[in-house]
C-alpha cells in the first residue's frame, strides 16, 4: 500500500527522506487519478526497499500542492535529496513510471 503524505508530514517524509520519493498528487473525485491508483500501489510494493512511494490528497492537503505548483491531477513528482527532480502529469503507463523511477534510484 502506498504511503499517505499530508501537509503535516510532507517535509519529514518526502523532502528529508533518505531515498528517492514518488508522490502522487490526487483527489478522490478525479477519474484519471482512480486509473493511476492501482499502478501507484503496485509500484509501492515493487520499489519498497529503494523508493518511497505514496499519495497526497490535494483537497485535504492544499498547502503542499500549492507549494509545488500542482495545477492538474494526477501529478506525480519524484523527489531526490530534497529536490523535485521529475514531474509527470496525467495518466501514464506503469513501464513509463518505472523508467523514471529507475533513472533516479
Amino acid at each position: 500500500m502506498a504511503f499517505q503524505f499530508t501537509d503535516a508530514n510532507f517535509k519529514q517524509e518526502a523532502i528529508e527522506a533518505d531515498k528517492p520519493v514518488l508522490v502522487d498528487f490526487y483527489a478522490d473525485w478525479c477519474g484519471p487519478c482512480k486509473i493511476m491508483a492501482p499502478v501507484i500501489d503496485e509500484l509501492a510494493k515493487e520499489y519498497n526497499e529503494v523508493v518511497k512511494i505514496g499519495k497526497l490528497n490535494v483537497d485535504d492537503n492544499p498547502d503542499t500542492a500549492r507549494q509545488y505548483r500542482v495545477m492538474s491531477i494526477p501529478t506525480m513528482i519524484i523527489y531526490k535529496n530534497g529536490e523535485a527532480v521529475e514531474t509527470i502529469v496525467g495518466v501514464v503507463a506503469k513501464n513509463a513510471l518505472k523508467e523514471k523511477l529507475d533513472a533516479h534510484k
